[in-house]
């Protein structure tokens, strides 16, 4: 089984959104996926989507877009972004698309690989206006991590991999270690993931390492609008 990740997909099959306003290299990207995504992935192979999957605003307008994922090959993991605003409950997302995983206050274990994670926020940074709204999500944040480490560790094994999933980057721009480094380190996670930054200009690399574990950027237009490989 290999495992791929994206994110950051912001479909728009139902909704006027289309993402070529953000620049030329959004041009056509649906299908420059959908290419790397034919070309790599097997039936039996894991795909991570962390975050911001459809422009959608109910689950309604979000099933066209759904229906195009689906149509793709792979075992699908889709946590939520800060733009998915049609997820009401995991529940409510487990029976509109049943051939879906979500993650949400939970984990997954597909043959030796371990999932777990959370959406994750902005960390809350004391100089700007926002410090006390950004500090109540990331504590809630944290909590929510702390339920799906849990889930996380009935379901490991010795001897198999744990990739942590975030949205948001764990980090700040200066990748200073934060709560959630923090855990992730004390939790001997493998490898993170995360997504949510976009465009040419942001101060991003797409691996970085802390603490010996690797995180990988995978916001789609970041990585070129493939897929990546992380097993």
């Amino acid at each position: 089984m290999k495992v791929f990740a994206i994110s950051d997909l912001h479909l728009s099959t139902t909704t006027n959104k289309p993402m070529e306003v953000f620049g030329d290299e959004w041009k056509g990207y649906v299908e420059t996926i959908k290419k790397d995504w034919l070309e790599k992935v097997g039936e039996n192979d894991l795909v991570l989507l962390s975050g911001d999957i459809s422009w959608a605003m109910t689950i309604d307008e979000a099933k066209e877009d759904y229906a195009l994922l689906e149509s793709l090959p792979g075992i699908k993991v889709v946590g939520k972004g800060n733009h998915d605003f049609y997820w009401s409950s995991s529940l409510k997302m487990k029976n509109a698309f049943p051939s879906f995983n979500f993650l949400y206050n939970n984990a997954f274990k597909f043959g030796d690989v371990v999932i777990c994670g959370t959406r994750g926020w902005n960390i809350p940074d004391e100089k700007t206006e926002e410090y006390e709204a950004d500090k109540k999500i990331y504590e809630h944040e944290i909590l929510r991590l702390g339920f799906s480490l849990d889930e996380m560790k009935k379901l490991r094994k010795d001897g198999d991999k744990v990739i942590c999933m975030f949205h948001f980057p764990p980090f700040d721009a200066t990748y200073n270690e934060t709560a959630f480094t923090q855990i992730v380190k004390e939790n001997n996670i493998d490898m993170v993931i995360y997504g949510h930054l976009h465009g040419k200009n942001s101060r991003v690399n797409p691996e970085v390492n802390k603490d010996g574990i690797p995180y990988y950027l995978t916001s789609a237009d970041l990585v070129n609008f493939k897929l990546i490989q992380l097993l």
